[in-house]
């Protein structure tokens, strides 16, 4: 099992949502979180002059799937998020030693 973490702009939120969903991904966690690439922010022009907004509001998706599903949920995920632009964002995979259901103590995959 895998953890995969994606790290997308706050409009590609409901896009990426549906397209998970369609693949049959339901369970997820969603958190905003602010935060930066290469760019280092973005510079905005104000009245004084130029200031740059270091950290920028994204959306965090968190989900576990099995292995053999990783290509799927990341096709799914840059295929409905990508712009073309500085700052689409970043995807991660993390192994996932063991799942627990709470609920039910269901462990591994009959978990997720």
């Amino acid at each position: 099992m895998k953890k995969v973490e994606a790290i997308i702009r706050e409009e590609k939120l409901n896009a990426v949502k549906k397209a998970l969903e369609e693949k049959s991904y339901f369970g997820m966690t969603v958190s905003e979180v602010s935060g930066r690439g290469r760019q280092k922010g973005i510079p905005l022009q104000w009245r004084v002059g130029e200031y740059r907004v270091d950290l920028l509001p994204k959306i965090k998706i968190e989900l576990v799937v099995l292995d053999e599903d990783v290509p799927v949920a990341i096709d799914a995920i840059v295929s409905n998020s990508r712009t073309g632009e500085t700052g689409d964002g970043k995807i991660f995979i993390i192994p996932v030693e063991t799942v627990v259901r709470v609920r039910t103590g269901d462990r591994n995959e009959s978990a997720i």
